[in-house]
């Protein structure tokens, strides 16, 4: 009976130690309850997942890339297993953004989700176009993300995200067209040989910050038909890309001070997440494990808290480039 009673109150002083950590973050002027984002292209357009994972027990939901028009995707094949994580060319399919506005973002709203709308395009006018249709809801969402890994049609399919001046020219423009009042982060590619000039150029187009990283170019091959498993190859996500992500955002961060990062790629449990912010993440997204665990995320989120309460640190914010203050009792 002794026993038992040792063992309640160890679980209660874990909850209680859990409860007075601070998982509040800043993410530039956005504020969150804690850190942890449903990755883009992860949570769905809508609440798809919202009976599994409530939208609103997560700092923030990035919705999948949307354009300026509806978009089919690419045709099936389109994702496929790796070892240790999963390739995909899925194309960014899509309803066009005044489709998203008119009945995704409600479903969100009424789940209590801080949205983060994600959007694309192929030419620098589609991200304006874009960025201008959701200016109408700016008050509805916590910010705006642009996915630059997109094949640009004005710079010969070059990838926007690839290019310094082709980043800086579409972060530009939906700066421009987003109008004030609306953080603009800037997702870039990890396929590049200087990621940290590329940063830079977000920044100076108006960014707000950037998320880090998208995913990895990879490829498949079937030994067995001795064909591509993916016939574009596709881009590379979960445990593996990890330590990519962690050295992109180690190296904005210490180039970039002071510019809120969203790190993401390969994070699956709390210490991923705990890592990611040491590396200098003001927030973290949580995308392929999802796909495995529905409520990762919220796992996730918990775990983090679990780890400052049981490491002495009393506020998740000051783990950002290793600040971390311990617990007030």
């Amino acid at each position: 009976m002794r026993r038992q009673r040792h063992r309640a109150t160890t679980r209660r002083s874990a909850r209680a130690d859990v409860e007075i950590v601070d998982t509040s973050v800043e993410l530039g002027p956005v504020s969150l309850p804690n850190p942890i984002i449903a990755a883009s292209g992860t949570f769905g357009h809508g609440d798809e997942l919202a009976d599994l994972c409530d939208p609103a027990g997560l700092g923030a939901v990035t919705t999948k890339s949307v354009a300026a028009f509806p978009w089919p995707g690419n045709p099936a094949r389109r994702v496929t297993a790796t070892a240790g994580g999963m390739l995909n060319a899925v194309g960014l399919p899509g309803p066009g953004v005044e489709a998203w506005i008119a009945r995704d973002l409600p479903a969100l709203e009424v789940r209590g989700a801080r949205v983060i709308a994600s959007i694309w395009g192929r030419t620098v006018d589609d991200y304006a176009d874009a960025a201008r249709a959701l200016a109408s809801v700016a008050h509805r969402l916590v910010a705006l993300e642009v996915n630059l890994s997109c094949p640009n049609v004005e710079a010969r399919l070059d990838v926007f995200a690839h290019s310094p001046e082709s980043t800086h020219a579409a972060i530009a423009a939906v700066v421009d067209a987003a109008g004030p009042g609306l953080p603009v982060f800037a997702k870039l590619s990890p396929n590049v040989t200087d990621i940290v000039a590329i940063a830079r150029r977000a920044v100076d187009a108006g960014a707000t910050g950037c998320t880090l990283i998208n995913t990895v170019m990879g490829f498949a091959i079937d030994a067995e038909s001795r064909t591509p498993v993916l016939e574009r190859g596709g881009g590379l996500s979960g445990a593996p890309i990890k330590p990519i992500a962690l050295r992109a955002v180690w190296e904005v961060a210490h180039a970039l001070p002071g510019v809120p990062i969203i790190g993401t790629g390969g994070v699956h449990d709390g210490r991923d997440a705990v890592e990611m912010m040491l590396a200098g993440a003001h927030a973290v997204g949580v995308g392929t494990a999802t796909f495995a665990d529905p409520r990762a995320a919220m796992r996730i989120a918990s775990e983090v808290a679990q780890w400052c309460a049981a490491h002495g640190v009393g506020k998740v914010r000051e783990l950002t480039r290793g600040r971390a203050s311990p617990c007030q009792t």
